[in-house]
């Protein structure tokens, strides 16, 4: 069914042209309104009674939502095209605008979420003087427990549990906290004055389904802004204790938690035998919500908070961001370009952004500044971190001249610069930047200064993982090179080196490759490599006993690297019984040199010959030998009754 564009010039505060938006499929354009948020608020709900409508206007989306539930109809859909677009310095928004309702236009696939259920069971830590004040209030809506440290005077309120002690450890999340606590004292609240209290005693363990932290320490988590349930306020804020107190008072209930990550285990390169390989999104993840797990890593849904920097830096793609998927991305990616370019618009460049600090940013320097460059097209995603490197490749190889990632207060700028360091020496340098400035002004200042170079590379169709996007476009954008591009350390791309002379083919390497980019030759020994494949993890150099591999970070643009090359070989040793190929050579000689005729096991000359036999003639040997390991006594005869009985007769 045909979608309906309902545009609104906003009392005239922003010029469009319907003719930008014709041609395109599925999309038909109303006349341009002024005031469809007001006095032509029956316009709209015609049109929204329709079905078909999407709506131009962001900001008073709430009011249409409730006129459409007024009507009993569906709500229509919305894009923003004034603040993103039409308040603007830039004389010509319109191939702009048509790109953001192209935009809108992409298919979003359903989020996965999972239930969490919170009985209100809520734990506050803190001194007295605040805690119990906090206690007193929440105790109408949660079933409250009050921690005091040691020797803190108790209050006599019995609405809510109080006890002493000292917290010990705390895992978990929102629903599921697992407290462990040491010198506890219960509360006695029989007899006259004040409470009495049990001794103290160490070791006991607690569940909540909420944390309020008014204790003032450190937290008891790393990014604690993003471990959902955990509420700290800072205690001399009356403030910020009075929002820490509303906010748990409303965590009652069931609530769905975003499902941000899909893991595949078998992909996952963190370590294979005991030896430790990638370790990539264990050292990143801000929340701690991944962890080993043998030879793969896990990851708690109930703590990841998805900001998307293990799915970027995985090498394997064992981890992928789903909420949503990065094909999504960069399907949105891609339909700004093309409809932007189509449009009659130059060097488009584009803006990646978060779906909360970022789009307020743009809003005010829209209403209150210069706004956004005509050719800069903004692109609002969940998780700023999750836009890495293929991202960024997938962009300048889909048309954009540059990219700008505007960084929000919290946002972990390591990873970040990290994958703009790998993107630049992939093909983007002089393209990719982090706009990290903290006013709306700053942020249209920076862009409308930045010097935009035309892009020379046509833009090509990107297919396929994360992998094989950032390849083809790094290829597209690097175009012929005579030699491979070295790249920064860590980065997920490379070759494997081996020092001939100390490497003894023995193949440990390739039996432990989880990329399958070390491979044997079944016919001789021979050790050989496929770059493309090859994930740089590491574990080939750390499981080698002759310590005979290194790696070398590098991106090699030729076809060459879709190819198996043989990096050591050797001639093998024949048996010399059946003259049979196995082992090799080289080591065999060594093995006869060291052992024969010198070890007590291989003094003679019959058992030093067996070193140079293959199995099934080594086993040969050993059976027909005098003193053969596999020959036994005779079979003992069965005693029968009779047996037994002429025996008794003897007797």
């Amino acid at each position: 069914m045909a979608k309906r564009l309902i545009l609104c010039n906003c009392s005239g505060s922003q010029s469009i042209e319907p003719k930008v938006f014709e041609g395109r499929e599925n999309l038909r354009c109303s006349r341009v309104h002024s005031e469809l948020c007001g006095r032509e608020l029956d316009i709209a709900a015609k049109e929204i009674s329709s079905g078909e409508a999407i709506i131009a206007c962001q900001q008073e989306a709430q009011k249409f939502r409730e006129l459409a539930e007024e009507l009993s109809v569906a709500p229509p859909e919305f894009v923003d095209i004034r603040d993103r677009a039409g308040w603007t310095e830039s004389p010509e928004p319109g191939p702009k605008m048509a790109a953001l309702v192209a935009e809108a236009q992409v298919a979003q696939p359903p989020v996965k979420t999972f239930d969490i259920s919170s009985e209100g069971q809520c734990l506050i830590l803190g001194r007295s003087d605040v805690a119990i004040a906090a206690a007193e209030r929440l105790s109408e809506a949660l079933a409250v427990t009050l921690l005091l440290d040691p020797g803190e005077e108790l209050p006599l309120d019995r609405r809510f549990e109080t006890l002493r002690g000292r917290l010990k450890t705390v895992t978990g999340a929102f629903g599921q906290f697992d407290v462990a606590l040491d010198a506890v004292e219960l509360l006695n609240p029989a007899g006259r004055g004040g409470f009495a209290t049990t001794a103290p005693r160490d070791a006991a363990k607690t569940r909540c389904d909420i944390i309020l932290d008014l204790s003032g320490n450190a937290p008891l988590f790393p990014a604690p802004e993003k471990r959902d349930g955990y509420l700290r306020a800072d205690p001399g804020s009356q403030k910020a204790v009075a929002d820490a107190v509303f906010e748990a008072a409303q965590l009652i209930g069931t609530f769905e938690k975003t499902l941000f990550l899909t893991l595949e285990q078998h992909l996952c390169a963190h370590s294979r035998a005991g030896q430790t390989g990638c370790s990539n999104c264990l050292d990143i993840c801000p929340t701690g919500a991944i962890l080993p797990a043998g030879d793969h890593v896990d990851i708690d849904p109930l703590v990841c908070a998805g900001c998307g920097a293990c799915s970027s830096l995985c090498p394997s793609g064992a981890i992928k961001y789903d909420a949503p998927p990065v094909a999504t991305v960069n399907t949105r990616v891609r339909t700004l370009a093309e409809t932007f370019l189509k449009a009659g618009g130059e060097n488009p460049v584009l803006l990646v952004h978060d779906d909360s600090h970022g789009a307020e940013m743009i809003a005010l320097s829209a209403r209150f500044g210069r706004g956004l460059p005509g050719n800069v097209l903004p692109l609002s995603v969940g998780a700023l971190t999750g836009f890495g490197h293929a991202e960024m490749l997938a962009a300048l190889a889909s048309g954009f001249c540059a990219v700008h990632i505007l960084a929000a207060p919290r946002t972990e700028r390591d990873p970040i610069r990290r994958e703009i360091a790998l993107a630049q020496a992939m093909g983007g340098a002089t393209r990719l930047f982090l706009l990290d400035v903290d006013t709306p002004d700053a942020m249209s200042d920076a862009l409308y200064d930045a010097e935009t170079t035309p892009q020379q590379v046509e833009p090509v169709l990107l297919m396929g993982d994360r992998r094989q996007v950032a390849r083809m476009a790094a290829k597209s954008l690097l175009g012929p090179q005579d030699a491979p591009v070295p790249l920064p350390e860590n980065a997920p791309y490379g070759a494997v080196l081996v020092y001939t002379d100390a490497c003894t083919l023995c193949l440990s390497c390739v039996s432990l490759c989880p990329s399958g980019a070390l491979v044997d030759n079944p016919d001789k020994p021979e050790l050989r490599f496929q770059e493309d494949a090859c994930l740089q993890c590491g574990l080939c150099a750390n499981i080698c006993p002759e310590k005979a591999i290194s790696l070398q970070p590098r991106f090699d643009p030729s076809d060459d690297v879709m190819k198996l090359q043989t990096l050591n070989e050797e001639e093998p040793f024949c048996c010399i019984e059946c003259g049979a190929p196995f082992g090799v050579k080289s080591t065999v000689e060594k093995i006869v040199e060291k052992l024969a005729g010198k070890h007590s096991m291989f003094a003679d000359s019959d058992t030093g010959r067996l070193i140079q036999m293959c199995d099934d003639c080594r086993v040969k040997a050993q059976y027909h030998s005098t003193d053969n390991p596999f020959a036994s006594a005779d079979r003992p005869k069965v005693r029968t009754t009779d047996d037994y009985f002429s025996k008794r007769r003897d007797h």
